[in-house]
């Protein structure tokens, strides 16, 4: 007699998993995963994770420039300088764009310069242009005393030589790719981009191209995963529909855990006599199955596993349900095989908004509300947007979503949730 499993209820389903805590046993087991490593040129390099930490060879800038259009100046000259008794400099030279600026400046002296000019020899301020009046073309009047170091950039004041510029594990941004560049680095050592796999599931569904048909469904998950995995850094291998006949399946879950680094097929992680995922996930390689099923609406069925080093994922063929478990399961991992590191992650982007009407939620189960973000005068408020989880249209129309968490049993009109918005 086989054993009764204690984990499983009268259906052979699996007691479900709190979403923190089936988050906590992925992560913690892709920690040890090491991503490889490549060099790639600056252009290429934005949202790629570095490999390496980046230090700066020089000083940034390497010589004091200008902030302002004005005059260089020695501050002590303009020292008391108002309208009523201003301060009276000789125009001895023009700082040129470009150009190291010709002669050193001397007491009761100034030199012109633009924006950005680098300062003359024993300057060591630069009086703003408004701040002054001309006498001639020689001389000024400088009716505003300033002092040492104003409007001014000195040597090393964006960074200075030897000093990290970037840490290993960070995703690059378009200002951390300008820091670079100021640097005149154009070559950087990153990770790899991740490789997904994705699969479709299910005799009933046809490419997205094909006319409607009685009894099939489109495939919209496989275009909406795999944009969002390219979103998250990944690049995306999509082996198509497969059928839920179990040699054609388990062949091709298996072809896409050899060729890349992470896979999820969708449609096949509900319970039921047609579900191969879990069985597929158990037989190509260890620990197996780490979760099936967690408190979560909607995303509910999700199967978590790893076969040896390869996460792979069984989601729900529910639209919607698929994107859910994505944001809260698939992306993290998806940080983990970038090289990101997932404790100094930016949170995601959020709003505090009032509630325009009451949601009830059952306890025990996190719900992902979506919402409509509507600004009324100096706050935001937020809609809920109603419909079941096949309805991708109700995604579409989203600017956000807000949680309930499992410890409540709804939230009341008026009340203010943290919306986080869909990018």
């Amino acid at each position: 007699m086989t054993p009764f499993d204690q984990s499983r209820d009268m259906l052979g389903r699996r007691a479900l998993t709190r979403v923190s805590e089936a988050r906590t046993i992925l992560l913690k087991r892709l920690g040890n995963l090491h991503p490889t490593a490549e060099r790639v040129v600056l252009a290429e390099a934005l949202d790629r994770v570095t490999a390496e930490p980046i230090s700066a060879a020089e000083d940034l800038p390497p010589a004091p420039r200008s902030t302002m259009d004005g005059f260089a100046v020695i501050a002590a000259d303009t020292f008391g300088a108002t309208q009523s008794l201003p301060a009276y400099l000789n125009i001895a030279g023009e700082v040129l764009m470009g150009a190291a600026p010709e002669g050193r400046l001397e007491r009761g002296n100034c030199f012109r310069i633009p924006t950005g000019g680098l300062l003359p020899d024993n300057g060591d301020s630069v009086v703003m242009l408004e701040h002054t009046v001309p006498v001639d073309e020689t001389m000024i009047e400088v009716v505003k005393g300033i002092g040492s170091g104003t409007n001014v950039i000195k040597t090393g004041d964006d960074i200075r030589a030897g000093e990290q510029a970037l840490p290993a594990g960070h995703r690059l941004r378009p200002q951390d790719l300008g820091l670079l560049a100021g640097l005149g680095i154009d070559e950087v050592g990153v990770y790899r981009r991740p490789r997904v796999g994705i699969i479709a599931t299910g005799d009933e569904i046809i490419d997205h191209r094909q006319p409607s048909a009685v009894g099939k469904i489109r495939n919209i998950n496989s275009v909406t995963l795999a944009a969002l995995a390219k979103r998250s850094g990944a690049t995306v291998t999509d082996y198509g529909i497969v059928s839920d006949r179990e040699e054609i399946f388990f062949s091709t879950v298996a072809r896409a855990v050899a060729e890349t680094d992470l896979v999820f097929f969708s449609g096949g992680s509900s319970v039921g006599v047609r579900d191969l995922g879990e069985r597929a996930i158990e037989r190509l390689g260890s620990p197996g199955i780490l979760v099936h099923g967690v408190t979560l609406k909607p995303g509910k069925p999700i199967i978590i596993g790893l076969c040896n080093s390869t996460p792979v994922f069984g989601l729900p063929g529910h639209p919607v349900s698929a994107m859910v478990c994505f944001d809260f399961f698939v992306r993290p991992a998806l940080s983990v095989l970038s090289g990101e590191r997932t404790a100094d992650c930016p949170p995601a982007p959020s709003v505090s908004a009032r509630l325009m009407r009451s949601i009830n939620s059952a306890a025990g189960r996190l719900d992902v509300i979506r919402v409509r973000l509507v600004r009324d005068h100096d706050q935001w408020h937020c809609r809920p947007i109603l419909g079941r989880s096949g309805a991708i249209s109700t995604m579409s129309r989203a600017d956000g979503y807000f949680l309930i968490d499992e410890d409540s049993q709804g939230l009341a009109e008026g009340e203010s949730v943290e919306v986080y918005i869909y990018q």
